[in-house]
């Protein structure tokens, strides 16, 4: 699309100068002209006399002077460097990265130009493989956006909500005020009531370098329309500068004055209120915010996330990933990613007479187009006694990371390197996390794991492994497709878990009403092993949302591979859903 609209430029230009060229040649006839026939309109002429020149001569057809030539060029220099300029300062402004922008400055002409904008949109592209970059797509479906909600005076990609928007797209949620009014503050702000001005909070779950629950504060102080970012909270305060007038909970009691509010200095001008000593201290991580905002994420491990940009691996540790899912709320989706490493893969050192293996990890979850929504970075260790080391090199270490994600497509991408061996892997995978609609039968992941165990009151829903009121603990299966094992001599019990969502509720009894069947088949000999139903009537005091939990003596399993199908049958909505997954014992 740029080239063409350069291109375009470039012809418009050339047939402006063109249409109002000067005559400079003299158009001749090479045939003699009839004796006593003279065209209409011209002098008569002789057999050897010429044709005089022609005033109607198309002055298109004219070629041009040398002067007008240089005239030309320099115009479509100036129709060129006009947009390679817009591309620069306002289409990428907000995403060009400092060394990008000095070296495009640097070529020397549009040839060069134009290839760099193919390679910058090229290593932006989420899926290089097909004709479409949606990370382009999406970079300008932004900034047509900003334009269209967040111009005042000036266009919208130029304002701080539209260069938030740009740079980390739409907030998880808003606060808006957009006629400012009645405020009641928050105990942190000093509490008490004032007036202020339109104002709106942007709230986002997670920004990568940035870290989790980041707020982003914008004020219209000139109640124009014009929003700018703020890290003074006191700022959207109206009555702020008005004596007696919008006071703190400690002004009101007369344990300040609120003169004080410009006299103690700092970022903030909120005035003394119950948690003013603690605000204060935050002063400083408010700034890191602020610089962080505008600023390059820091990276723990950088020759893994290395790793992850470049795709290439050598010397290559072999381990596992499993992604579940599970409804949290309406719009947020619990996302277990459980990474699986033999103590084989693993290169062990003596630590004071244990064995102990170390493993780093670095994950990242980002969108189709590019957007980094998860990053996460951790160190694993294994410690086994010495005598037992060669006893454990078929068993596993597991690592599990639960990630909040909103309904959607994503990319995870996991890197690995064995400390002490100096070993790396990769692992990257395309997830869909499902949406969970009200009205919609629907379960979590159906999981099979090797421990399924009530938790403490006082950690539910912390931990590693812990969903909810129980810590599952995934098996996770092997890269090469078959599915996940179980050791009859190791693991005495196969576990199955999952949450049944959106059951219909009894207008009368106000209790839902459905069944679950559980089925496990031999898959070699399509024999039906396990055969089970159960009802919500029988299970005691149920609602919307259930969950299943069961466990089988791998002792009674010959060897083979298994498949276990729940089949939820919901009597009142009229609903099933029978989702299922493979085993296998050795």
């Amino acid at each position: 699309m740029f080239r063409v609209g350069s291109r375009f430029s470039l012809f418009l230009a050339v047939l402006s100068a063109a249409a109002v060229l000067p005559s400079t040649t003299v158009a001749q006839s090479d045939k003699p002209a009839e004796a006593g026939n003279s065209q209409p309109g011209s002098a008569a002429t002789g057999p050897n006399q010429q044709l005089q020149p022609s005033d109607q001569t198309d002055p298109l057809k004219r070629p041009p002077t040398e002067k007008l030539k240089k005239q030309q060029k320099r115009n479509l220099n100036v129709e060129l460097s006009k947009t390679y300029k817009k591309w620069l300062n306002e289409d990428v402004v907000w995403i060009i990265t400092d060394q990008e922008r000095a070296a495009f400055k640097q070529l020397t002409n549009d040839e060069e130009r134009d290839n760099f904008i193919e390679a910058f949109w090229q290593r932006r592209d989420p899926t290089p493989d097909t004709e479409e970059n949606e990370y382009k797509e999406e970079h300008y479906r932004r900034i047509a956006y900003a334009n269209e909600h967040f111009a005042a005076g000036i266009p919208g990609w130029k304002t701080d909500r539209g260069r938030i928007y740009i740079m980390y797209g739409p907030a998880d949620e808003i606060d808006s005020h957009p006629s400012g009014g009645t405020y009641e503050r928050t105990m942190e702000e000093g509490g008490g009531e004032t007036s202020t001005f339109p104002f709106e909070d942007w709230r986002y779950r997670y920004i990568e370098g940035i870290g989790q629950e980041v707020i982003i504060e914008f004020v219209d102080t000139c109640m124009c329309g014009e929003y700018h970012m703020t890290i003074d909270r006191s700022e959207k305060d109206a009555l702020k500068y008005t004596p007696n007038a919008g006071l703190t909970l400690y002004e009101q009691m007369g344990m300040a004055n609120k003169a004080q509010r410009f006299t103690g200095g700092g970022l903030e001008q909120l005035g003394s209120g119950p948690d003013s000593a603690a605000e204060a201290s935050k002063e400083f991580d408010r700034l890191e915010q602020y610089a962080k905002l505008q600023a390059p994420p820091p990276v723990k491990f950088k020759d893994l996330e290395e790793i992850v940009n470049t795709k290439i691996v050598t010397n290559l540790m072999p381990f596992d990933v499993r992604t579940d899912f599970v409804k949290v709320t309406d719009d947020t989706v619990l996302v277990p990613v459980t990474i699986q490493m033999k103590y084989r893969d693993i290169t062990f050192a003596n630590k004071e007479g244990v064995q102990r293996g170390t493993v780093n990890i670095f994950g990242r979850v980002s969108t189709l187009t590019g957007k980094v929504v998860q990053t996460f970075e951790d160190t694993a260790q294994v410690d086994v006694p010495a005598e037992l080391l060669p006893k454990t090199a078929d068993n596993s270490s597991v690592y599990w990371k639960a990630l909040p994600l909103r309904p959607g497509r994503y990319k995870v991408e996991v890197a690995v390197k064995d400390v002490n061996g100096d070993r790396k892997g990769l692992w990257s995978r395309g997830i869909i996390v499902p949406e969970y609609s009200d009205d919609k039968l629907s379960t979590s992941t159906l999981i099979v794991a090797d421990l399924v165990e009530p938790v403490p009151t006082k950690d539910v829903s912390t931990g590693n492994f812990v969903i909810g009121l129980n810590k599952v603990r995934p098996r996770v299966a092997p890269a090469n497709g078959k599915p996940a094992v179980f050791k009859r001599t190791r693991d005495p019990k196969v576990n199955f878990w999952m949450q049944v969502y959106n059951l219909g509720v009894d207008d009368k009894t106000h209790k839902p009403s459905a069944t679950f069947e559980y089925d496990i088949v031999n898959v070699a000999t399509n024999k039906p092993v396990v055969q089970k139903t159960e009802s919500t009537d029988t299970m005691g005091n149920v609602g919307e949302q259930v969950t299943l939990q069961k466990s089988i003596a791998s002792a009674y399993l010959q060897p083979g591979v298994y498949k276990i199908e729940i089949k939820v049958n919901d009597k009142i909505s009229k609903q099933t859903v029978d989702p299922s997954a493979t085993f296998e014992v050795e």
